[in-house]
């Protein structure tokens, strides 16, 4: 099924492009969530009226994803965690705690947008990526110590 994207869809396409995809996906997924709309000789001529203001809406939305990343650059997050004789973690540290803590401090981050290889199990300082726009990528420094140091 052909669709034209309103949205950007990781993995997919970009606002304004007709991608293919399976049946299953445009109808459970995509249309209803208004991520996309059929690609009919209607649809594409409403799309081409509405890119201007998708253009500008773009623009918006990276410089502000970019101001963030800007900001988040200078922010370290400090997480607390009990640790064993040997300074090994008891638990670990995911994109869940990185979130909360970076709420904390300002920063209203879905997790999902966190990128770790896998979760934090040592104390140390770590830079974790976080993916605030398909072009922008902002760094934030978490720092892992021990509880009650």
């Amino acid at each position: 099924m052909e669709v034209i994207l309103r949205e950007h869809v990781d993995n997919l396409g970009r606002r304004g492009e007709v991608v293919k995809v399976a049946d299953g996906y445009a109808r459970n997924y995509l249309l209803p969530r208004k991520l996309a709309l059929l690609a009919t000789d209607g649809n594409k001529k409403q799309i081409e009226r509405e890119r201007a203001k998708f253009d500008v809406k773009e623009a918006d939305e990276k410089r502000a994803a970019e101001a963030i990343a800007e900001r988040m650059a200078n922010v370290e997050v400090v997480i607390a965690r009990k640790v064993g004789e040997t300074d090994a973690l008891y638990g670990s540290v995911t994109t869940a705690d990185i979130a909360q803590a970076l709420a904390a401090k300002g920063f209203e981050i879905d997790r999902r947008k966190l990128h770790l290889t896998e979760p934090l199990k040592k104390l140390g300082e770590f830079n974790v990526p976080a993916k605030l726009y398909p072009d922008v990528v902002g760094t934030i420094k978490v720092k892992v110590v021990a509880e009650g140091s």
